[in-house]
């Protein structure tokens, strides 16, 4: 066993609070810790530390559940807020959100890293002044052209086909958040890392 008994972790999902978000590339994140919510029979239904997050026991280790309410170029504020309030080490949390780089269907996990452009990581990086955070990317797909506006992009949602892809990955990106905190980054990369559909 990797975690320890007794040690709290926290599995950070990223998103954009509200309806009109739901289904957005850039709300993979919240789907994957909805989703592993619901595998481990915890309500993500707590608001508290600007964001809604649930607390559930796995395997003797405290899971916290988190989605931030602030928007994603805030995303860092609830992160430190909850991982302060439980001193929680940034390498015990892990963070699922959408990758651009990686087609529908595809994960990849990494220990570590910069931002690579994307506004939640960043802002996480900034507020806890760490970039040894574990995370688990969810493939969104490139941009059809180089000239779409990349906000449009993320902002808009699936087809039917990248859909079906993506439940896969999302399942995926769930298993793997837990075989990060039971095995360890690197044996967690090497059974999810390109998997697809």
């Amino acid at each position: 066993m990797f975690g320890k008994t007794g040690e709290s972790w926290l599995i950070v999902g990223l998103g954009n609070p509200g309806k009109e978000y739901e289904r957005t590339r850039h709300n993979c994140g919240f789907r994957a810790v909805d989703l592993l919510a619901s595998k481990l029979g915890c309500k993500i239904d707590k608001s508290k530390f600007q964001g809604l997050y649930g607390q559930v026991n796995y395997g003797g280790r405290k899971l916290m559940l988190l989605k931030p309410m602030t928007y994603m170029n805030l995303s860092g504020r609830s992160v430190l807020q909850l991982s302060a309030y439980f001193n929680i080490p940034p390498q015990r949390i892990i963070v699922m959100f959408d990758d651009i780089s990686l087609e529908p269907g595809r994960l990849r996990i990494r220990a570590d890293g910069s931002a690579g452009g994307h506004n939640g990581i960043k802002s996480i990086i900034q507020e806890v002044g760490s970039q040894a955070f574990p995370r688990v990317k969810i493939g969104v797909g490139a941009k059809p052209n180089p000239e779409f506006d990349l906000a449009d992009w993320v902002l808009s949602t699936f087809s039917a086909k990248e859909e079906k892809a993506l439940a896969v990955a999302l399942e995926n990106a769930a298993d793997a958040a837990l075989a990060i905190i039971d095995h360890g980054v690197p044996e967690a990369a090497n059974r999810f890392n390109g998997s697809h559909p």
